[in-house]
């Protein structure tokens, strides 16, 4: 597994963990998260699993403390037992499925224990846990009974910043360049407080435009707990994923078709077009905004919640002392990840753009991180360390240049690429 597999796993095994440790639980409340964790399906990266038992669950949340809550900690290890057959035989399965039915109600795990204590399990064969349930799942011995109904309770979060959702609504028509375009709000709120930390209309309702204004959020709010969005593909990108996972925030998907999990984000959508939409006699995208800051600010986050008695802000204000600030190098946990290898004249290319690496690095994979609107500035990483700021390659001036013995050093050559002389020609 290369460097981006593993970072891929570590990322959805953060996106697993995340809630847990995100929230204020207790002992009970943890277990019975991890356990409704382990009931529902994954896409698991790079296996045809699709469950997660409560025991992986725990050790991830163990290795993430233990490392620092360092995403690096999540990285999959080696194999333990590299060497020994993981070919499970006929007779092995056989015992495994008759002490399933003899003991129906016995976790895997035990199952598997027993079978090793009984010597049922040859000495050279590993039986992992992933293969056991591989195999029950085949013989229908480990169906578990789904629920008849869905349990849907009303809750709100403990304190600010705790839970953030997030939405997008499509807007009114504005004035673009003499046509008309549609506009989309995206708006997050903070779940216990209902306040606002960022709304506003783009003309796209695209990762990027959510990403600006998820960022403006932050500046202005400080930085959530856990962030709840749909299931759309702009919150399903590996960039956001990157993002929250960097800025230590639990990304979390509502299920498919199921908005109630939203449901306070779609009520202020509902509060904006019945109180604020009427009042807009149309006009340019900056004119909408302007008047939805201004309506933002009198006619809503100060003014009391019908669900709280208590206005968005004084609620929001209230426990402001455990809002977590954002990180001064906030910009650069934005910054787009992208991987290359480096060619043997040290070069990498970037959406068009050359840049000159590091000599040590020809032929590494290396790690590329820039902003999509600045990508003039790329930080090279390699086996997760900086490098530094890449060189744009000025081609004309690159014909100038050559290189010592030792292929560290660069020296322009004043001689060369006279008027009608190339480098490699000899002087008349």
């Amino acid at each position: 597994m290369d460097n981006k597999q593993r970072e891929e796993v570590a990322l959805f095994r953060f996106g697993v963990i995340s809630e847990l440790v995100s929230s204020r639980l207790n002992p009970g409340e943890l277990t019975g998260l991890i356990r409704q964790k382990s009931e529902q399906r994954w896409d698991i990266p790079y296996s045809n699993r699709t469950r997660v038992s409560a025991a992986t669950i725990r050790r991830w949340l163990r290795l993430y403390e233990q490392g620092g809550r360092e995403l690096a900690s999540l990285y999959p290890a080696g194999r333990s037992d590299r060497g020994r057959s993981r070919k499970i035989d006929e007779e092995t399965v056989l015992a495994l499925v008759r002490l399933r039915k003899q003991k129906p109600s016995l976790p895997v795990n035990r199952v598997v224990e027993e079978l090793t204590e009984k010597k049922l399990v040859d000495p050279g064969v590993t039986l992992s846990l992933s293969t056991a349930y591989r195999i029950l799942q085949r013989e229908g011995l480990s169906s578990r009974q789904a629920a008849a109904r869905t349990d849907r309770r009303r809750y709100e979060a403990e304190l600010p910043n705790d839970i953030w959702q997030s939405d997008v609504m499509h807007g009114p028509a504005v004035d673009v360049a003499g046509r008309k375009r549609k506009a989309y709000l995206i708006a997050f709120l903070d779940d216990h407080s209902r306040l606002i930390p960022y709304g506003g209309f783009y003309l796209s309702e695209r990762l990027a435009s959510w990403l600006d204004a998820f960022r403006r959020a932050l500046l202005t709010r400080g930085v959530p707990r856990k962030l709840y969005v749909d299931n759309g593909a702009a919150f399903r990108s590996r960039h956001l994923e990157r993002v929250c996972a960097s800025l230590g925030i639990a990304l979390v998907h509502s299920p498919p078709y199921t908005p109630q999990g939203r449901g306070k984000v779609e009520r202020f959508f509902r509060t904006v077009r019945s109180r604020f939409m009427p009042s807009f006699p149309g006009g340019t995208l900056d004119e909408l905004n302007s008047r939805f800051t201004s309506w933002l600010e009198q006619d809503y986050q100060h003014k009391t919640h019908s669900s709280t008695g208590e206005s968005p802000f004084n609620r929001f204000a209230r426990h402001v002392e455990l809002v977590r600030s954002p990180p001064i190098d906030l910009e650069d946990h934005f910054r787009k990840e992208v991987r290359r290898r480096v060619t043997r004249d040290r070069t990498i290319t970037i959406e068009g753009r050359l840049y000159e690496t590091p000599t040590r690095l020809i032929g590494e994979q290396v790690s590329l991180l820039y902003h999509e609107e600045n990508p003039e500035r790329v930080e090279i990483f390699y086996q997760g360390q900086s490098h530094g700021l890449l060189t744009p390659v000025d081609l004309k001036i690159n014909c100038q240049v050559k290189r010592d013995k030792d292929r560290d050093r660069l020296q322009v050559d004043e001689h060369t690429c006279r008027q009608g002389l190339l480098p490699f020609m000899k002087r008349g």
